[in-house]
């Protein structure tokens, strides 16, 4: 018995760079080729050598008596695995017995039947939106999590679709009940009154009586009130010397006039006038502040249901430095004056002194005044008659609360400009 030894080959690598020296490697997706030599290959490549992306471009034509075959290595019926590895070929020189070693691409032959054209590539829909491509992709390749999410925010869009379709249908209703020329009307009564009308007190307006209107225990409750029985029993102790030096320093003139016309008959309303008095001391203290501590009203003996009354009311919470700070707003201002005049109401038989109040709080007459007309008060003006007669008469302004309450227009009050010469 013979051994028949295989005759030994080294390997050479031919290390071309260029594209046009890569072999060809066909494969036919119909089946194979028994007779390869009466095929008629012929390869084509892209003449724009100047574009690094066309010039590799390569389209293999193999010709037959019965059928031709197309194969390219760019588009859709390019094969995928040019790009993703790189195949080799070995030509074997049988008298040097060496292999020289080259690159290589396949090419997918495919047949080409004469009259059929090729399905053109759908042009993209220019008209769908980032949010609907994005969507396009998750339903193609994203995860469960992101198909759920799409699928839950699709049904929510559905929901939201329809309750705008009823709500649409309630606000035609509506319409054609009450007529468009009277909701207009109530949309210009609501815009009138503006920002402020977010910042008034409780109001009734069908009430039947004038102190009904705006509800002392919405202003202050009973468990407050109770509060500052020691508060205003200080306040009512304090004598005429004390209250002058109170005018004298500023800032709490209303203060001073209630203390001065305190009932002295009926206790009980003396009392309710004094701790109405403290109260509104801290309230005005609070209003001439722009940051507020946690030991505002202290040196008060103010109550501490008071202080947090007075801090979670008309203050609001900021950062700064990293910590919290309670700051006083421009439209917590006007809340102060809206809730301070509704309690002023209260104490001086349903009529309050604008002026005074004005300069307690430390803001604008003009804004003094919204506020009083937001609340639908009856403004009085003050005396404008000769010298010696207006010394009899209340200069200050004046505002009361007269059932039914005024609706005013906004732009009746409002102020026209000097013209310049």
């Amino acid at each position: 018995m013979t051994t028949t030894m295989a005759a030994s080959c080294s390997l050479v690598c031919c290390e071309q760079d260029r594209e046009s020296d890569k072999a060809a490697i066909v494969r036919f997706s119909n089946g194979s080729v028994k007779n390869a030599g009466k095929l008629d290959i012929t390869m084509y490549k892209n003449t724009d050598e100047s574009n690094p992306r066309k010039k590799s471009r390569r389209i293999m034509v193999a010709e037959t008596n019965r059928l031709s075959y197309v194969g390219n290595n760019f588009g859709a019926g390019s094969m995928r695995c040019n790009s993703l590895c790189k195949y080799y070929v070995g030509v074997l020189n049988r008298q040097t017995m060496q292999m020289e070693v080259h690159s290589a691409q396949i090419f997918n032959m495919q047949p080409a039947i004469p009259g059929e054209t090729t399905e053109a590539a759908k042009p993209q829909d220019t008209t769908q939106t980032y949010r609907e491509k994005v969507d396009s992709l998750i339903e193609a390749f994203g995860t469960n999590k992101q198909k759920r999410a799409l699928s839950s925010r699709r049904l929510n869009q559905v929901g939201s679709d329809t309750l705008h379709q009823a709500v649409a249908k309630a606000a035609t209703n509506v319409i054609d009940q009450k007529g468009l020329e009277a909701l207009q009307q109530e949309v210009a009564e609501t815009e009138a009154q503006g920002d402020l009308a977010l910042h008034l007190p409780p109001c009734n307006a069908n009430a039947d009586k004038p102190e009904n209107v705006y509800l002392f225990d919405d202003l202050l409750s009973p468990v407050e009130f109770g509060a500052l029985e020691q508060a205003g029993s200080k306040m009512a102790a304090l004598t005429s010397e004390e209250l002058q030096k109170m005018r004298d320093d500023g800032g709490c003139l209303c203060v001073v006039k209630l203390l001065e016309n305190m009932p002295t008959a009926v206790e009980e309303a003396r009392d309710k006038t004094a701790r109405c008095a403290f109260y509104l001391s801290m309230v005005f203290k609070l209003a001439r502040q722009k940051n507020v501590t946690r030991k505002f009203g202290q040196e008060e003996g103010c109550p501490r249901i008071i202080q947090n009354k007075l801090l979670k009311t008309f203050t609001m919470e900021t950062f700064n430095n990293g910590r919290v700070q309670n700051m006083v707003s421009a439209s917590m201002r006007a809340k102060l004056a809206a809730y301070s005049l509704a309690l002023l109401l209260h104490m001086s038989h349903m009529t309050a002194d604008l002026t005074l109040l004005h300069r307690d709080l430390g803001i604008t007459e003009a804004r003094m005044t919204e506020v009083a007309k937001s609340m639908g008060l009856t403004l009085i003006k003050p005396y404008r008659g000769k010298a010696e007669e207006a010394r009899l008469q209340d200069t200050n302004r004046q505002a009361s609360l007269v059932l039914p309450l005024v609706k005013y227009d906004q732009f009746m009050e409002r102020r026209k400009r000097r013209k310049m010469h």
